[in-house]
């Protein structure tokens, strides 16, 4: 199954999307990439639905890639006397941490670190946003703060602290054991919550130990100042617009967004736009057209991927969601402003033969009218480095392991093929043009342009460019 899109998909599943028969609709209407939230259902729910995804990919042919987005540190406010309160602005309120139940002027904040990671100005968010505190004093186990922004706070309400890294790891005891889960059943994709530094990838790296890649959600402002050391630790970037627009003004959001982007880009690194992109459709059959406007934003940026999150997990109509966000996507892709965009940003090659070889794989097949270029790769880094090219015609990313196919499913016009080790490099060549004919990406007599390392199997030996005839 072909797409006829680069950019990808990737759908959440939920209780609306929970059966085999709307999962196959989903893939059939254009998912790319499943997400499971592990801030959501037990291991038994996940089980089945990864169950049923690997049963479609064996059913279609089709490599099919699993995300599982761990749910991350929660940070709330304790309870109240009467679960409830009314804060207004001008008062003073504080926050400590004596368990008691809280009333009017006070409540408990069960995270020490949030104290230590404080200072006088700071601002503290309640409940997403809709309450807004600036703190006056403070030290190790309490703060005095002032009420700018009042309203009703109920029990276990959320808190953020913009701009302030907190010294707390991004994996709670619950995402360990369901991390261990997931890889036990086999996950492409790790999305990685509550990324402050690049620090914080390193622990989930060495337990997942190789068996799958990691995704940093950036979800804080905070991150932004080592955009650069988290690209580069981490295998992708998922722009989590939700909690980024709780903490920064609204008007701050999208500039980032592009930002984030574009350091993606030129570093060949994945990047997937999330959160709140087609959100009207949860409840309606057709988005609005802002929302529109705004999953083709990220397209003519070049994301990689762009997700639903309720829209297809929880909302009424999440074929509906997948079918119209494949629809905007091959539109602007076809719009002849998407490639005058796409090519003002190009990352510079590392001096290496192997970005060498991709760089020039690109150039030679937009000299030469070629209808693909192919991709022969271990690890996956080649087909990584061809995508970040951007190149104008697809890629085809040829392996003989399973799980990089999976994981090169996300990567921006990718189409990876499980396939047979080559023996030699007459089969390779063989191979390329079979499966181009084979997938519906060349006709016969089409040109294609080949990479791949010599000898066979080398992880990063990217040294061969060949131009073959279909």
């Amino acid at each position: 199954m072909r797409r006829q899109r680069c950019a990808k998909i990737v759908a959440t599943l939920g209780p609306a999307s929970s059966t085999a028969e709307q999962i196959r609709a989903l893939f059939a209407a254009g998912a790319d990439v499943f997400r499971l939230n592990f801030s959501h259902g037990d291991h038994a729910d996940h089980a089945e639905r990864v169950r049923m995804i690997r049963a479609l990919e064996e059913e279609t042919g089709r490599p099919i890639s699993i995300m599982m987005d761990l749910q991350g540190p929660k940070l709330r406010v304790g309870t109240f006397t009467g679960g409830r309160i009314e804060l207004h602005a001008g008062r003073h309120f504080r926050l400590d941490l004596d368990k008691a139940p809280g009333d009017g002027k006070r409540v408990c904040l069960p995270h020490p670190e949030i104290f230590k990671a404080l200072h006088p100005g700071d601002a503290l968010l309640l409940d997403d946003g809709k309450i807004r505190l600036k703190v006056i004093s403070c030290d190790a186990e309490s703060a005095e703060t002032e009420i700018i922004s009042g309203g009703p706070l109920s029990d276990r309400k959320g808190v953020n602290v913009p701009n302030a890294v907190l010294d707390l790891s991004p994996l709670t005891d619950k995402d360990r054991r369901d991390l261990q889960f997931g890889l036990d059943q086999g996950v492409d994709w790790v999305a990685l919550s509550f990324v402050q530094r690049p620090e914080d990838i390193a622990e989930a790296r060495k337990l997942i130990a190789g068996r799958a890649t990691i995704i940093a959600k950036l979800e804080k402002p905070s991150a932004i100042k080592y955009l650069d050391g988290i690209i580069e630790q981490t295998d992708a970037v998922m722009v989590a617009r939700g909690d980024l627009g709780v903490e920064m003004a609204p008007e701050d959001v999208p500039p980032m967004q592009k930002r984030i982007v574009r350091a993606c880009r030129m570093a060949g690194k994945p990047v997937i736009v999330a959160t709140q992109m087609l959100e009207s459709m949860i409840t309606a059959p057709a988005p609005t057209r802002a929302e529109v406007s705004d999953v083709a934003t990220a397209v003519y940026d070049g994301a990689d991927a762009v997700m639903l999150s309720a829209e297809s997990a929880a909302g009424q109509y999440p074929v509906e969601s997948v079918t119209m966000m494949n629809r905007i996507i091959e539109r602007v892709e076809r719009d002849d402003l998407y490639r005058t965009i796409l090519d003002a940003v190009h990352g510079t090659p590392d001096a290496t033969g192997q970005d060498a070889i991709t760089a020039a794989a690109r150039s030679v097949a937009e000299t030469i009218g070629a209808a693909a270029i192919v991709t022969y790769t271990t690890s996956g880094s080649t087909t990584l480095r061809a995508s970040r090219e951007r190149p104008p015609v697809p890629i085809l990313c040829l392996t003989a392991s399973l799980a990089t196919a999976r994981r090169l499913v996300l990567a921006w016009g990718v189409h990876p093929v499980p396939m047979r080790d080559v023996r030699n490099f007459s089969d390779m060549v063989q191979s390329a043009q079979t499966v181009t004919l084979r997938e519906g990406f060349a006709r016969k007599d089409d040109k294609i342009v080949i990479t791949a390392g010599v000898p066979f199997g080398t992880p990063g030996a990217t040294n061969v460019l060949r131009i073959a005839r279909v």
